[in-house]
């Protein structure tokens, strides 16, 4: 048994970070310090006022853990992976995350392209941005494809050169042709490095050459060819006003500011770039009443700047952080460069950082409803429905279901739902291998085992390098099961379940005849649901999530045999024959009732061929 003030005598004076759990190991919340044993003890003194929300998560404290640090730096470090890895409940956290564009140059690659790109990773290209207007990228992208005649295309070079005809883009004279093999590296070098220096914002050099092709061609008295570059010039002007590239070695600023009223926060952000602002957006929060501005600034900028790979070298700040010097640290070795965190009191910045407050303070006033129904319908229905079940703290979701035609080309799906909302980036789809013909309970149990087995040997496989599971693809294994079906569902769900060892809660969606969902199916019994509740709603979207994925991913395979049918598979079975049986029976369902004489009395069929439907039907037939 856990005893806190025994355990509280065993902390160590030194830099780390806490976990708090509960009754049932979840964790409710993370945080750091500088002297452990002095931080953690402060939770248990009653002289010591935390707040309301930190009062209320004390009481649920059932025992807690640590990690020593070698120094506050580090400290913070961890605490900001493991708050985004394990979101708990009482830490104050960001209630969407978002992703924002670049432009990638891929110069790892020997003819480099001009892309567009979601994340910055560590590779050989140059990535410009980031930046909060898709389209103004694309746009760029276009723009900077078509004035230096860069390629489009994803084909491997020098691999392909002479492999295939030119493309479009050759003929009307926006590429220079690599897969022709006329241009070398050397000249096709050229022209990268020239998009380069307008991508950093040198724009006058590209001005002055497109002037002067427009000129010759004017003075050639080839008017069409000058009005494109006429074109081009005014889209490049353009271009330059609606979005300022930015350069890493230039004066970046983000201006933060809040907005907050009971539980509900905005945190609104204006990126400045070369001194221009270039785009905003806000962040909404969920907040206690007593975290006090600098505890959730100090929040944000965690979560946020350690999920964002850009980092400007000045960040404004209404009120100053507790430990500004440590995030000064955090963030310029994140960024490789130093970051200073101000909080002006007059001038532009200050002005800039007053425009921010106001609109943090409409979007909270504007949005609030629309904030407080879509948590309702998502993070409060996963609540209400795992309130249901009895299993509290639970998060994520997963969702299956099989397609095929007549047992012809069977696939599962596996969908994701964490807080209430999709995850699609962990959705999965499966073939199904080892099932003939339509058996839906054995695809089912097929894509179970697969699923959980690999996820199994992923967490292995990781532990061996050393390295957290969340590296793996199949390593997050989720709080809630939900199958499309009844007790038969779910009781092969279990029995997967059970042979690998796993123990999480397997739900079963009970439908009534007009296959609508009318309740769940758990621990052998059925739970009415509300059918006008937010949780009952989520299921639904769970559930038309789950046929939508695994119909989608069905139809792909079939377009590429739309003619194909499981009978196909069957020897002695050809066209003939698979259409007088198709032609008889009114489903698969009804020729698997069939006894073999039935079958035999088909026109064109014999003893024999009825015998090998009859076996393949039936679980007889050779692999």
């Amino acid at each position: 048994m856990f005893d806190i003030q025994e355990e509280l005598k065993k902390l160590p004076d030194q830099p780390g970070v806490y976990i708090m759990r509960d009754r049932s190991d979840t964790i409710i919340y993370i945080g750091k310090a500088k002297s452990l044993t002095k931080r953690v003890h402060q939770y248990f003194q009653a002289s010591h006022d935390e707040g309301i929300k930190k009062q209320r998560m004390v009481e649920h404290i059932d025992h807690f853990e640590y990690i020593v640090t070698d120094s506050e730096l580090e400290a913070l470090i961890l605490e900001c992976n493991l708050i985004k890895e394990h979101r708990p409940r009482y830490n104050t956290m960001l209630r969407d995350d978002k992703t924002y564009p670049y432009i990638k140059v891929t110069l790892g690659e020997e003819y480099p392209r001009v892309i567009f790109a979601r994340r910055m990773i560590r590779d050989k290209s140059r990535y410009f941005g980031p930046f909060t207007s898709g389209n103004a990228v694309r746009e760029t992208i276009d723009l900077v494809q078509k004035v230096f005649h860069l390629r489009t295309c994803n084909r491997k070079f020098p691999e392909s050169i002479g492999k295939g005809r030119p493309c479009l883009n050759y003929h009307m004279k926006q590429c220079r042709g690599v897969c022709t093999g006329l241009v070398s590296p050397e000249e096709y070098k050229v022209n990268v490095d020239q998009a380069l220096e307008f991508l950093k914002g040198n724009d006058k050099p590209v001005i002055d050459r497109l002037t002067s092709e427009m000129q010759e061609a004017s003075d050639a008295l080839d008017f069409e060819k000058a009005a494109g570059y006429r074109d081009l010039i005014n889209a490049v002007k353009s271009c330059v006003e609606k979005q300022k590239i930015t350069r890493t070695d230039s004066d970046d600023q983000d201006i933060i500011a809040i907005a907050r009223e009971g539980n509900d926060a905005v945190i609104q952000v204006f990126f400045v770039r070369s001194g221009r602002m270039i785009g905003r957006d806000h962040f909404f929060l969920s907040v206690s009443p007593d975290d006090t501005d600098g505890e959730i600034t100090e929040a944000f900028l965690q979560q946020f700047y350690s999920g964002t790979p850009f980092i400007p070298n000045e960040i404004y700040l209404p009120c100053e952080p507790e430990n500004m010097d440590l995030y000064e640290e955090w963030l310029a070795d994140k960024r490789q460069g130093s970051v200073h965190i101000r909080v002006p009191k007059r001038g532009q910045k200050a002005k800039l950082l007053q425009l921010a407050g106001k609109n943090a303070e409409i979007v909270l006033n504007q949005d609030r409803d629309r904030i407080k129904k879509d948590e309702k319908r998502t993070e409060g229905a996963m609540r209400e429905l795992a309130s249901l079940i009895g299993a509290e703290g639970a998060k994520r979701m997963e969702a299956y279901d099989i397609s095929n035609t007549n047992g012809y080309q069977s696939v599962g799906s596996m969908v994701v739902f964490e807080n209430g909302r999709p995850l699609r980036n962990d959705y999965r789809k499966f073939r199904i291998k080892t099932v003939k013909g339509p058996n839906d309970y054995a695809s089912m149990r097929e894509v179970l085992t697969r699923r959980f087995t690999h996820g199994l040997e992923e967490i292995e496989e990781l532990k061996k390098q050393g390295l957290g599971t969340e590296s793996g693809s199949f390593t997050r294994f989720p709080d809630i099961i939900m199958m499309d079906g009844g007790k038969g569902q779910v009781n092969i769900a279990e029995d997967v379940l059970k042979q690998l060892g796993l123990d999480i809660p397997v739900c079963g969606m009970v439908k009534d005849d007009r296959h609508r969902t009318r309740g769940l199916y758990y621990h052998s019994e059925e739970l009415p649901i509300d059918t006008g509740s937010d949780a009952f709603r989520l299921i639904t979207r769970l559930q038309d999530e789950a046929h939508r994925f695994a119909i989608t991913y069905h139809k792909s395979l079939r377009s590429k045999n739309a003619y194909h049918s499981f009978l196909d598979d069957i020897p002695g079975i050809g066209e003939k024959r698979r259409l007088a049986l198709m032609g008889h029976f009114i489903s698969a369902d009804d020729l698997k009732k069939a006894t073999a004489e039935e079958i035999a009395s088909v026109p064109g069929m014999n003893s024999a061929a009825a015998n090998a439907v009859y076996d393949y039907l039936h679980g007889k037939g050779s692999d």
